[in-house]
């Protein structure tokens, strides 16, 4: 689910980055579909038909997500770049009836396809969606005191360009012990890749990498977090603040 100026030719969701679709159908058939609530399932069936459908969460990083939802007992988050709400949907049933989301993206349109099914889950009230570009948005956020440190969770599948930004404003938002989770983060195993084989990428993947691979550095570097780089979906990198 990602905040997305630039309507780009994807292809159809596939295996994500293992070498075998039969493996990766494995997985989900057998460990995430079974578990996979119904409407989620609605949902992902829904966005399925969408021009930019592989943009949307991977149903197997999604139940990474709820999980880590869970062990962090996540009461208020952060959402930036929602499309049409998978990954929305998917926290607001992880967390509390109390709990809040704050969920931006530059398009209205994309989330009200899956508000329907948001609203028959009974968890609209849960989520504070907001049009407009992350940066402004979260800079408004941190105007508010009350909201610095305040946050248990954050997921970004944003555009790529300004994740780094992102990163700086999320730590001081984050409480300490709080998780962040990108998306995106091997852009389809072309942050490894030599020269030779990025000539066979398509071209609307290349000028991104360049975006992911400063990211993966920044992260690594950061000593204010706790990182696992999962292979999961099209890569997500989780970050756990430490102070």
């Amino acid at each position: 689910m990602a905040e997305s100026i630039i309507k780009l030719p994807y292809p159809k969701p596939s295996k994500g980055l293992l070498q075998s679709e039969d493996l990766y159908q494995y997985i989900l058939e057998t460990s995430v579909y079974p578990r996979e609530a119904e409407l989620l399932k609605e949902l992902r069936e829904l966005t399925a038909s969408h021009p930019k459908a592989l943009i949307a969460t991977a149903p197997d990083a999604g139940q990474l997500m709820s999980m880590l939802l869970n062990l962090v007992n996540a009461k208020k988050t952060i959402e930036i770049g929602v499309f049409t709400g998978y990954s929305l949907l998917l926290t607001a049933l992880s967390i509390p009836q109390d709990g809040k989301i704050v969920a931006i993206d530059i398009s209205r349109d994309d989330y009200e396809i899956g508000l329907p099914i948001i609203r028959k889950a009974g968890v609209e009230h849960k989520i504070d969606f907001t049009e407009s570009e992350a940066l402004p948005a979260l800079d408004q956020l941190l105007e508010d005191p009350l909201n610095v440190g305040s946050f248990d969770f954050a997921f970004v599948d944003a555009d790529k360009v300004n994740y780094c930004n992102y990163h700086e404003r999320l730590m001081k938002l984050l409480k300490v012990g709080g998780i962040v989770v990108y998306d995106n983060t091997l852009w389809g195993g072309t942050v490894a890749m030599v020269v030779d084989e990025l000539a066979e990428e398509p071209s609307w993947r290349l000028p991104y990498r360049e975006y992911m691979i400063k990211l993966n550095k920044l992260l690594a570097a950061d000593p204010r977090i706790q990182i696992s780089h999962a292979p999961v979906g099209d890569g997500i990198t989780i970050c756990r603040r430490i102070y």
